[in-house]
């Protein structure tokens, strides 16, 4: 009687331990720390959300690992685009869009930072082709669009501007705001910045900053000289605010004030929002 008990606690054993042999481990999908990213954060859990931004598009500044203004509106961007709480903090529900939107190859994205590597880490894109050696602090590629006045030989692009604009660029630009809408509320100065951008971007329009700016009765302030008012730091903030990818205006190509215009044809164009004084239209 004692052998057969013996026999069966056996037999029970070894099911047992063949059941938890078979057993698959499961394991949940991990990404991000448990934290709140927002502004001023820095560490792995930002270098993750720069770089799924920019895998789809959002963020076009540099991975580093640093929770700046570029990184703040592209995140604010993103939640705008996927119907989210626009807070600039990126939460457990916008960590949970950006996994299921994104890739993130964590060993890729650090092993080009500690090499001193710039690369844009967009998806469908072969990783060779994504690298570009670092330049010794020395930055001479060309600027995307240069100046017409008697700066227009510069192509050195301004350190610490995003996307190739020169500081000729960001200096002109910087001057429009100020000349356009000094008095408006700050989002209504990266507005304004926004649509010099968004034609330069367009095939409609001169593909230059000093094209956009200069051509004929597009913009009040080259018309009265206020274009040549020397600009405050805000306007500044504004512009680089917008060339890294802040536009309140929802791609708009015109702008105009309801109390002053004159043109029938600036009240044709299908408006999309007012921000201050300024209605911004397609």
């Amino acid at each position: 009687m004692a052998i057969k008990k013996r026999s069966c606690l056996l037999l029970c054993i070894i099911i047992c331990f063949f059941s938890i042999g078979l057993q698959v481990p499961t394991h949940k999908a991990h990404a991000f720390s448990s934290q709140i990213i927002q502004r001023g954060a820095v560490g792995d859990d930002v270098i993750e959300l720069q770089a799924r931004l920019q895998y789809i598009g959002f963020y076009h500044g540099k991975i580093d690992g640093v929770f700046g203004w570029s990184t703040y509106w592209a995140l604010r961007n993103f939640q705008e685009k996927y119907g989210m709480e626009i807070d600039g903090l990126a939460g457990a529900k916008a960590k949970q869009k950006l996994v299921k939107a994104s890739k993130y190859d964590e060993k890729y994205v650090k092993d080009q930072i500690n090499k001193g590597n710039t690369f844009t880490y967009y998806g469908g894109v072969d990783l060779k082709k994504k690298t570009k050696p670092a330049q010794n602090n020395q930055n001479t590629a060309p600027s995307k669009n240069t100046n017409t006045g008697n700066n227009a030989n510069t192509t050195t692009t301004a350190v610490n501007v995003p996307k190739g604009y020169s500081q000729n660029d960001v200096k002109l630009l910087a001057n429009a705001v100020h000349g356009e809408a000094r008095g408006e509320p700050y989002e209504g100065q990266v507005a304004v910045a926004a649509v010099i951008l968004n034609r330069v971007k367009s095939a409609t329009f001169p593909n230059t900053v000093a094209g956009v700016i200069f051509e004929p009765r597009a913009f009040t302030a080259v018309s009265d000289g206020q274009i040549w008012l020397t600009p405050n730091e805000t306007s500044k903030k504004a512009v680089l605010d917008a060339i890294n990818g802040w536009d309140p205006t929802g791609n708009a190509l015109y702008y105009f004030n309801p109390e002053t215009a004159t043109s029938s044809w600036i009240w044709s164009r299908p408006q999309i929002k007012q921000i201050g004084k300024h209605i911004f239209c397609k």
